[in-house]
């Protein structure tokens, strides 16, 4: 029997329901997704590197026409400015060709070919192949702040779609109305293909129970999610309870250090603070990559920077937040840290009287509370961040050596700054999964080089990225073929490569 409770989508702006009742799904009803996409994998994984190809471009087109009602409903259910809608409506359909291209090439499957030497002494040295093929029907769990390019045809859906796994999507429950419309797009490009019908369905619910019986299904094979670091891991740790346990790529949040050093300090201090303020701030500081902390050595210039800091910051709106429990832990959360002793407020943005609003904030500590402190290095997802205050290059270094992982680390320094402070790059490298030099880290290209993933707590998997075409081989496993003859070989593998891709034959790239 379904599950019959229903749920709305709530404007955040206004807290009213809006139009369009959900309902969530059933146990029942995701097992009848997750069958659906089992019984396709055989087929799915089998089509051609072209006709998948076609199939993401295809996605692309349909969701292009879906038109403006697409990014309508979508701010309707977010509050978050058209143009940026409009804005990450185009990463997603871009990064949807990307991730076409790199199928079409077919160079991703990392093909490896070590041939047999019969007469080697003193044993025969067999012929080896090796490839990466699908891992099997994945979960994918849209995210709160990127209704469009992290959702239901987002990074972690186009990656496995690409490797030719079939995706279950758990819609977010804040804009089920979005991930509804995207997801009729998909099945239009399914129909529109001739896909296999299972290789894609959307699951929707406001309850946990929806995403634990997805993640714990035994023909789940992978799990990708962007989110909190509370929801991030319980996933995992459900994923790892199952009899057979899976791999969860989850991106849970990073607080972002930034390090100013004292030339740069004082030949930019306006310019980068002009700057921080911005990518503190920038859509309600609700980004991943925001900068929550600041490290910067006291000094006359540091105080000069504080006060354009605060300045800049002093001017900003009130933000509408994505929800209101986003909202509300967000000030939870600062009030829990003014409460400390070791910590003041020394600048805040305009205030509202509206309660979706929340109001950006400049906090302020020494080197040597934040050491004594673990929880100030926690992520606050919205407008605020912590200046921490060092009395030396040695309480710099031993800052950035007690933090955990992170997504990003910033630093802006002259030349000489980066010589004197070469030990930094060296810490910050095995902390991060991207380090920016003299820029800022909100903005995250869809490249083939770009890394976004980092150390625990950042994400469960550090040596992967969600974001970029090397986000494929999350949903991928390596599989060798032992003296195999070749009309047994897959296509990749076989000689004379059919495929005209680059294969590392005997030790060397070569097409």
């Amino acid at each position: 029997m379904s599950n019959t409770k229903t749920f709305y989508a709530v404007n955040p702006a206004t807290n009213a329901p809006l139009e369009g009742m959900f309902i969530n799904a059933s146990v029942e009803e995701v097992d009848q997704a997750v069958q659906k996409a089992k019984d396709t994998f055989d087929t799915y994984k089998k089509k051609d590197s072209n006709s998948i190809a076609l199939f993401l471009e295809q996605i692309a087109i349909e969701i292009v026409n879906l038109g403006d009602a697409l990014l309508e409903r979508c701010h309707l259910e977010t509050a978050l400015p058209l143009a940026r809608l409009q804005g990450e409506r185009g990463r997603t359909v871009n990064q949807l060709k990307l991730f076409a291209e790199v199928v079409r090439e077919g160079s991703w499957i990392d093909a490896r070919i070590d041939t047999a030497i019969p007469d080697r002494i003193p044993a025969p040295k067999p012929d080896i192949r090796h490839m990466l093929i699908p891992l099997g029907p994945v979960a994918v769990f849209g995210a709160s702040n990127f209704p469009l390019a992290f959702s239901v045809a987002g990074g972690d859906t186009v990656s496995a779609l690409a490797a030719g796994c079939p995706v279950v999507v758990k819609a977010h429950p804040a804009h089920p109305g979005t991930s509804q419309m995207v997801a009729t797009a998909i099945h239009k490009a399914i129909q529109f293909c001739q896909m296999p019908e299972g290789i894609f369905s959307l699951v929707q619910g406001n309850t946990n129970e929806v995403g634990e019986s997805l993640v714990k299904h035994p023909d789940i094979k992978a799990v990708g999610f962007t989110g909190s670091f509370k929801g991030g891991k319980a996933l995992f740790d459900l994923a790892n309870a199952r009899p057979e346990p899976i791999p969860v790529f989850a991106e849970m949040g990073s607080t972002n250090p930034v390090f100013i050093l004292p030339r740069i300090l004082e030949e930019k201090s306006e310019t980068i603070a002009t700057g921080l303020a911005g990518s503190i701030t920038l859509n309600g500081g609700q980004f991943c990559t925001a900068p929550g902390l600041t490290f910067i050595e006291q000094s006359e210039n540091a105080s000069t920077f504080n006060s354009i800091l605060i300045d800049k910051i002093s001017g900003v709106s009130a933000p509408t937040m994505l929800t209101s429990g986003i909202r509300n832990a967000y000030s939870t959360k600062i009030e829990n840290t003014l409460s400390l002793s070791t910590i003041q407020e020394i600048g805040k943005g305009q205030t509202s009287s509206e309660p979706t609003t929340a109001v950006a904030q400049i906090l302020k500590t020494s080197a040597k509370a934040f050491l004594e402190n673990s929880v100030l290095e926690e992520e606050n997802f919205g407008p605020s961040n912590i200046i921490v205050e060092a009395q030396s290059k040695k309480e710099i270094l031993e800052a950035a050596k007690n933090l955990k992982g992170h997504l990003t680390a910033t630093i802006f320094g002259t030349d000489a700054d980066l010589a004197e402070y070469g030990e930094l790059f060296a810490i910050l490298e095995k902390k991060v999964g991207r380090l920016i030099l003299n820029g800022y880290p909100t903005g995250v290209e869809v490249c083939h080089s770009m890394v976004h993933g980092g150390p625990y707590p950042a994400t469960t998997a550090s040596q992967s990225t969600s974001v970029g075409t090397n986000a494929i081989k999350r949903f991928a496993r390596p599989i060798c073929f032992q003296d195999y003859p070749d009309f047994l070989l897959p296509e990749a593998l076989k000689k004379g490569n059919p495929l005209t891709i680059w294969r590392l034959l005997n030790g060397e790239f070569t097409k």
